[in-house]
């Protein structure tokens, strides 16, 4: 549905994504690699707002992690709606810098606002909460004019609006061919309290979903662009947070799939206990879900108890690994250094768990408190909390804080060493890749996908197979992969490397955060120093070196 207010003017909204600053989990150095990739993935809320503004508005959509905003957007637009995470709060405050300095309204929603709303006294309207009743009273205040208040405004949701009446999000407004992967939600909310988790607090324990049918109509949306990504992830808090719901979901994209000749992969972020589920497992396979990213933070059953994720240790890891191995799910690992538990045989643990567990691609970042958790709550009341910008963290740690940052550092060069980052893609060829279903190759073999192969594929064997310091390595994974006629491993292997060993690279040089939620405003920096470069380069008609 569209917003149910009827409006009397026509307001031009420019719906602006602030850029990300670059991380272990965004694979941005291997976008140079795709031939046209320039984003990780469409911004899901903000695309929703995008379709639930009224129709007569007109709506213009930019996200800056493909391309700035430019001065005739911001001249163009009557009011700047902007939404983002904590991780983007110097890049949004550029944003209303820049849209302030063109005399245009700003809005703030999202996660960040919501979670701290204190953090952006400069914006004329904050939105706090999800899409509901406070959306509408926006829509009524820019009705009426488009004049910056005198002081702030802030419109907090009390009822939210149900999943099921939420429009299809405005894909039509992005250039699906710019993203790496694909964007879909089914629910929000988690049932778990972690503790240092904001989900529970923002969306709820309960679990609230779409329908079977909307999300049917969502997939439809996105395969009807010409070009797309190969990979729409679900960006539900936890997958499987409605255990029934998500078995009585399946299959119905099991069956889209067949009726569309399988055109789509999938993945998903659910808990570890979803090794515990064969028969969600089952459909998960049979609907062409090929990774699960698991928030395993620690092989400590302890340190997972003190930290209220308990569920994780129901079954022993490495087991649970090996079981969404064997449906076809290549796991993809969240690891969090600096917990209260650690100690200094931690990142020993650490290193045999890397190696033991056979995951490829691991997301390891320093403990960050995230405003409205347990852990902030915590930390608040023992003053644990730094929130000095120039720290890998504002956690206060049990342990001094140089090992800790120490420790990250060895345990990525660890990870992310050549030898081991492939042996553990060559790993997954027998344990997980082997476990696949075979979809159709005639849906597959069309001019865009043959081209993008080809692109991909010289782009990898150039810059990987040729001029890498590590292509000996590289190439006995390939002769690996041919061997088992897993040529699509190939690509696989091929671009994830080239991020991994790059980004590690420039980590262990001190050019990129520790944590994929901190804002850290020196050294590598901050993404706002980032994008400004990006448009002086712009603007003298240079390109950015890949």
């Amino acid at each position: 549905m569209r917003c149910p207010i009827r409006v009397v003017n026509v307001r031009r909204i420019l719906c602006l994504f602030p850029a990300y600053t670059p991380s272990f989990g965004t694979f941005s150095h291997a976008y140079p690699l795709m031939g046209g990739v320039k984003a990780f993935m469409p911004p899901q809320g903000l695309l929703l707002i995008a379709a639930y503004l009224p129709e007569s508005w007109p709506v213009r959509f930019v996200d800056e992690n493909i391309a700035p905003a430019t001065a005739q957007d911001f001249a163009w637009a009557d009011a700047v709606l902007v939404s983002g995470m904590h991780v983007q709060a110097p890049q949004m405050k550029d944003i209303r810098e820049r849209a302030a300095a063109a005399g245009k309204v700003t809005v703030l929603g999202g996660p960040s606002a919501s979670g701290a709303p204190d953090w952006y006294g400069d914006f004329d309207y904050l939105h706090v909460g999800e899409m509901g009743d406070a959306t509408d009273e926006l829509v009524r205040r820019l009705d009426e004019s488009c004049a910056r208040p005198p002081a702030q405004v802030r419109f907090e949701t009390r009822e939210r609006l149900p999943l099921a009446d939420f429009p299809v999000p405005a894909y039509d407004r992005v250039p699906l061919r710019r993203y790496l992967i694909g964007s879909l939600q089914f629910s929000s909310g988690c049932p778990y309290r972690c503790e240092f988790c904001d989900i529970p607090a923002l969306y709820g324990r309960q679990p609230r979903l779409k329908t079977p049918e909307q999300l049917c109509a969502e997939l439809d949306t996105i395969i009807a662009q010409p070009v797309r990504p190969a990979v729409v992830y679900f960006v539900d808090d936890n997958f499987i947070g409605n255990r029934k719901a998500t078995r009585e979901m399946l299959p119905h994209v099991v069956a889209w799939q067949k009726r569309n000749g399988y055109p789509l992969q999938l993945a998903c972020e659910a808990t570890l206990n979803l090794a515990q589920q064969p028969e969600i497992l089952a459909l998960m396979r049979e609907a062409n879900f090929i990774t699960v990213f698991v928030g395993i933070e620690t092989p400590d059953a302890d340190a997972l108890k003190q930290m209220d994720k308990g569920h994780n240790a129901k079954l022993p890891i490495l087991d649970s690994i090996a079981t969404l191995n064997s449906y076809g799910l290549e796991v993809t690992s969240g690891i969090i250094l600096g917990l209260d538990s650690d100690s200094a045989e931690s990142e020993l643990r650490l290193r045999e768990f890397v190696d033991a567990s056979n995951v490829p691609v691991l997301t390891i970042n320093l403990l960050q408190a995230l405003p409205r958790t347990p852990l902030w709550e915590r930390l608040e009341r023992a003053d644990r909390l730094d929130h000095d910008p120039a720290r890998e963290s504002n956690v206060r740690f049990t342990r001094p804080y140089g090992e800790v940052l120490a420790a990250w550092r060895r345990l990525i060069a660890h990870a992310y060493t050549p030898e081991r980052l492939f042996n553990r893609f060559v790993h997954q060829m027998d344990a997980t890749y082997a476990h696949r279903i075979r979809t159709p190759v005639r849906t597959q073999l069309t001019l865009t996908n043959l081209r993008r192969a080809l692109v991909l594929g010289a782009n990898i064997t150039v810059r990987v197979g040729f001029l890498s310091d590590y292509r000996r390595v590289f190439w006995r994974a390939v002769r690996e992969a041919v061997k088992r006629r897993q040529i699509e491993a190939f690509f696989n292997m091929g671009f994830v490397a080239h991020h991994m060993i790059r980004f590690t690279a420039e980590a262990l040089a001190g050019q990129q955060n520790a944590s994929f939620y901190a804002v850290r405003t020196e050294a590598g920096g901050s993404a706002i120093n980032d994008g400004r470069k990006r448009r002086s380069w712009r603007s003298l008609g240079l390109k950015r070196a890949a």
